[in-house]
């Protein structure tokens, strides 16, 4: 008995690993923005996404230290450099078998800048084709005349106002953003420069990869991957799988297909159709892919005789500035009678000699006459339209 009790007596010692629920705690930006001036005001406040309703306190934390703050709002009174940081929160809720914590929340980054100028930019990266706004902003009320933004120390942008707008976005556009801001004050001309601070810009779909895995049954898996960066609520994006140029199935809304295990080139598409856009992915080659056939080879006689001396072409074609004599070398027929000419002789004698001319070609990009053509056909876009275009509609 008294054994059954000191085993009962080490087990309540031991140390419990905490319950931890499958929710993760969400934090948003209330009040304020992420790169502030000391003395202002931020607000955070934390939730958890709990369909059952259940009730949850609390906890914060600043990188991995636990704040003393609880409870749903986080507010940060006159914040001072020392606040920068990362920030997060988590649920937590008593039970019977004791605290039950939700997962940790994703971070919410607050720079605090003690200077006179901060360039504010979106706390998303921005899309391509998209507009993206930054706003420059002076401490206290200053009669500001002049703002310009610089991206990585080049000057982009001059006006007045104090929001920049950058249209119709691309990937040249992501760097290092800055602004200066100028205004005169007692017979001078006072200009502050703020620091920097990333501009990311992603494609709304990247180029999609396929991926091809063997299957049981004699059955292959096509996995189309991809990056879809949307921002919420993202419309649906639909796959569409090819062998040989040629579509297999329907279109899904899954990523990944099903199909017969055959040796083709093998590839798929993405195609948002609210957004207008669509990209394919390279081709894939499974197994043995037939390719050209090889070219001929000529027959070489078995016993060949000796060519007889070369005998002057009465009628040379003269291509260059050098003497006839020897134009007509050049040209000559080298096969004797009864003798039977190498293949390259064959084409001396028998087609005339011409002057190589320069071939020129124009590219005709047939994206936009292809138009609705390209996603009703069965088949892939032309030639010309590679894989890695992106099509808008």
């Amino acid at each position: 008995m008294d054994a059954v009790i000191s085993f009962l007596f080490i087990l309540t010692l031991a140390p419990v690993a905490p319950l931890e629920s499958s929710f993760r705690a969400v934090v948003e930006r209330v009040l304020g923005d992420t790169r502030i001036f000391t003395g202002e005001e931020v607000r955070l406040r934390c939730s958890v996404p709990d369909p059952h309703g259940s009730r949850w306190d609390h906890q914060w934390f600043k990188g991995s230290e636990k704040l003393v703050q609880t409870g749903e709002p986080l507010v940060l009174w006159k914040v001072r450099v020392k606040d920068s940081g990362k920030y997060y929160c988590r649920g937590v809720r008593d039970t019977a078998v004791g605290n039950i914590y939700t997962l940790q929340s994703l971070p919410v980054e607050i720079n605090v800048d003690g200077g006179w100028a901060i360039l504010q930019v979106p706390s998303q990266p921005g899309l391509v084709g998209k507009t993206l706004t930054l706003t420059c902003r002076v401490r206290g009320n200053a009669p500001i005349h002049e703002r310009i933004l610089y991206r990585d120390k080049v000057e982009i942008m001059k006006q007045s106002g104090p929001h920049f707008h950058l249209n119709n976005l691309t990937l040249g556009d992501q760097g290092m953003y800055s602004c200066r801001a100028s205004w005169n004050q007692d017979r001078r001309t006072r200009s502050v420069l703020s620091v920097d601070a990333s501009v990311q810009v992603l494609e709304v779909l990247t180029q999609p990869i396929l991926e091809i895995v063997e299957h049981h049954f004699q059955m292959l898996r096509l996995i189309c991957h991809l990056q879809y960066n949307a921002h919420p609520p993202a419309p649906p994006i639909i796959y569409y799988f090819y062998k040989n140029d040629q579509r297999l199935g329907t279109a899904t809304s899954e990523n990944r297909d099903l199909v017969k295990q055959s040796p083709g080139r093998y590839s798929c598409k993405a195609k948002v159709p609210q957004l207008g856009i669509s990209r394919w992915s390279e081709p894939t080659s499974f197994g043995q892919v037939a390719g050209r056939p090889a070219m001929p080879s000529f027959l070489q006689p078995r016993n060949p005789k000796p060519f007889a001396p070369p005998v002057a072409s009465p009628d040379p074609l003269p291509l260059t500035d050098e003497p006839a004599a020897t134009q007509a070398s050049l040209y000559q027929s080298t096969s004797a009678p009864g003798s039977l000419p190498s293949p390259a002789q064959s084409v001396k004698q028998t087609v005339p000699p011409t002057r190589i001319q320069p071939v020129t070609s124009s590219h005709i990009d047939m994206a936009e006459a292809s138009g609705d053509m390209l996603e009703e056909s069965e088949h892939m876009p032309p030639a010309n339209v590679t894989h890695s275009q992106v099509l808008h509609k």
